[in-house]
């Protein structure tokens, strides 16, 4: 058991670091825009479950290729907590609190937002270039997907997922989310795989861009499991 341990304080070690001391010490109070959004996406999976409500939540929330441009931009964001009615809800409210939990200490809450509705207008905007090419062309999407809604909170948890594995050294991790969408692509040609892979490459491009701006600037120390957080760590800062 030696070398899957080494293996795993290698590649989570600096992540669970990160996020331990916040959670003993706070609790939900550390991830305060986390707790807010597992309860937003628990109250619109009630309400779009109701008879008077189901409208009201696709009239807010609902993102779809057949809609103008400006009015799903608008929905957009309330879009990520509008969870698929076709999946069972606690999965959505797990990966919200999990990922969006984990993100929200290691990058602070305005940049896991940020790069969350980067991710789902990656995948949006994929949809409406894929349908406009035809199902004919690669990655290319049928025009009856003009009609399917959007992936909800989903494509936010995969690239959070990525963005913050990638950031925090957790290559395989990483590398396994990424596989896993591509798997996904293949088996299901759906409209849901495809745009989870294009939030992928949106949070790629966000990478490659935080890479080279780290790149300017002083190398930081390398992590030991062991070592303690504070200055001189080498740990990135955390960011409630």
């Amino acid at each position: 058991m030696r070398a899957p341990g080494r293996w795993a304080r290698a590649e989570w070690g600096l992540l669970y670091v990160t996020v331990r001391e916040p959670l003993l010490k706070r609790r939900l109070r550390a991830v305060p825009m986390t707790a807010g959004a597992v309860c937003l996406t628990a109250v619109l999976q009630y309400v779009q479950n109701q008879s008077w409500g189901y409208r009201f939540v696709q009239d807010v929330g609902a993102v779809r290729v057949e809609d103008p441009l400006w009015l799903a931009l608008l929905r957009t964001p309330l879009s990520l907590y509008v969870p698929a009615l076709d999946l069972p809800v606690w999965g959505a409210l797990a990966q919200v609190l999990c990922v969006f939990g984990i993100a929200e200490i290691c990058l602070g809450w305005w940049r896991t937002l940020a790069i969350a509705y980067a991710a789902t207008l990656a995948g949006t905007l994929y949809a409406r270039v894929g349908i406009a090419y035809g199902p004919h062309v690669p990655f290319g999407l049928p025009g009856s997907d003009a009609r399917v809604v959007d992936t909800g909170p989903s494509a936010a948890v995969v690239g959070l997922a990525v963005f913050v594995a990638w950031r925090y050294g957790a290559q395989m991790t990483a590398a396994a989310v990424t596989l896993a969408i591509v798997v996904e692509v293949l088996l299901k040609e759906n409209l849901a795989g495809k745009e989870h892979l294009a939030a992928l490459l949106g949070v790629g491009v966000l990478c490659l861009a935080a890479a080279g701006r780290h790149r300017r600037r002083p190398p930081p120390c390398q992590w030991r499991p062991g070592r303690r957080t504070g200055r001189g760590s080498g740990l990135p800062p955390i960011q409630s």
